[in-house]
């Protein structure tokens, strides 16, 4: 895209921003509501073995699962865990806070693979996802998406929550890194045809996005959308995505 066209382009955009000539987004609670989707799955596999839990006790679970157990995701990344391996530990952690112990074998594959079958039917996107690409769409702005988990299941996962139209996608197996790794991103911007001083990127991870973003040179913009307070940060941020678009379009 040429200056000129990424300036007309991008009008489209909050100036605050300047002349943006490509959006790039995180996936998983960017666009995808993948807390729901983890949470609502976990309560479905385990209520068996936590008969009579109550509401304040499954939101407990859910946080453990998908916020306090993310060393296990990381280890993930690292190499050092299988896909699986790091899912049954997390799993596991947060059965064992209601003293519950998932056993070997049978008990354990039964547990993951009915999560496994579940939570993709509970995907979905956030409501404010479409308003933006509609918009992005109109003004000619191409967009994609950058995700520390592999292409593939991140290719599935976006379809399943209706975002097939977004085409391009990097994975962590992409180029064989995870972020904050400059690689990946850089990567994003190639496919995207821009250049990264006039790419956006967008996600709800203060550090892996906004500021790891940032430091590989592209506009990085962290998504807030439960304001967390961070008094440190000095990027941008919002908390919503229509908050990128310009005053009149995200009226």
């Amino acid at each position: 895209m040429s200056g000129q066209a990424a300036v007309e382009a991008g009008a489209v955009l909050d100036r605050r921003f300047g002349a943006v000539g490509g959006v790039l987004f995180d996936i998983d609670d960017t666009l995808v509501d993948l807390g729901f989707a983890m949470t609502t799955a976990l309560r479905d596999v385990s209520e068996h073995l936590l008969p009579g839990l109550d509401q304040a006790g499954w939101e407990k679970f859910g946080r453990i699962f998908t916020h306090e157990t993310t060393h296990y995701y990381d280890r993930y990344l690292a190499g050092e865990l299988t896909f699986n391996e790091q899912r049954l530990l997390r799993g596991r952690a947060a059965l064992g806070h209601f003293g519950v112990e998932l056993g070997e074998g049978e008990e354990s594959h039964n547990w993951l693979s009915s999560y496994a079958r579940l939570q993709p039917s509970y995907v979905r996107a956030f409501e404010d996802v479409t308003p933006l690409l509609d918009a992005l769409d109109a003004a000619g702005v191409p967009y994609g998406a950058v995700s520390n988990n592999v292409h593939d299941y991140q290719r599935v996962k976006l379809d399943s929550a209706g975002l097939d139209r977004i085409r391009v996608l990097v994975g962590t197996d992409t180029v064989g890194v995870p972020k904050p790794d400059p690689a990946i991103y850089l990567e994003g911007v190639r496919l995207l045809g821009s250049t990264a001083d006039s790419t956006l990127y967008v996600g709800d991870n203060r550090l892996l996005d906004a500021e790891g973003s940032t430091a590989a040179g592209l506009l990085g913009v962290w998504l807030n959308r439960v304001g967390e307070s961070a008094p440190d940060f000095r990027g941008h941020e919002v908390a919503t995505l229509l908050e990128l678009l310009a005053g009149d379009q995200a009226a």
